[in-house]
């Protein structure tokens, strides 16, 4: 964990390494409910700086899945503040409505006239692995 602090040239303060001790501890994406849940005691400006420094050295990733608040979720060491290398599809579950990213073998491709992509982002939705065991 504080290699990852390290890594993106952070500061390990104690409230960082809680924070991301949080992020470690779910295999999906959260929403700042739960962050704000898990903590134990937290100022809320310090919270909201702390992820947005998160979110600017590539650390973490924003999930903005329509009509909904975001979640957030840990980057590959590879991401940077402005690049990220993420080659996942963003799904909601419909019945348990967790955010997980999910892997893909292969990524699309997408070619549009006139314009140089830098990100692609995929989102689906539907039943998830666990609650499709749970029926």
């Amino acid at each position: 964990m504080t290699n990852l602090l390290k890594d993106k040239k952070l500061s390990e303060t104690p409230f960082r390494k809680e924070v991301l001790a949080i992020f470690k501890n779910y295999k999906t994406a959260i929403p700042m409910a739960v962050i704000e849940r898990d903590l134990k005691d937290y100022n809320r400006i310090t919270l909201y700086r702390t992820i947005k420094i998160f979110l600017e050295k590539g650390l973490i990733h924003e999930i903005s899945m329509t009509g909904e608040s975001a979640n957030y979720a840990l980057c590959l060491s590879d991401c940077s503040a402005t690049v990220h290398h993420h080659q996942h599809v963003h799904f909601k579950c419909t019945q348990c409505e967790m955010v997980s990213c999910v892997e893909v073998t292969a990524f699309p491709s997408l070619q549009l006239p006139d314009y140089k992509i830098e990100q692609l982002e995929i989102q689906a939705s539907g039943i998830c692995k666990s609650c499709l065991q749970g029926e």
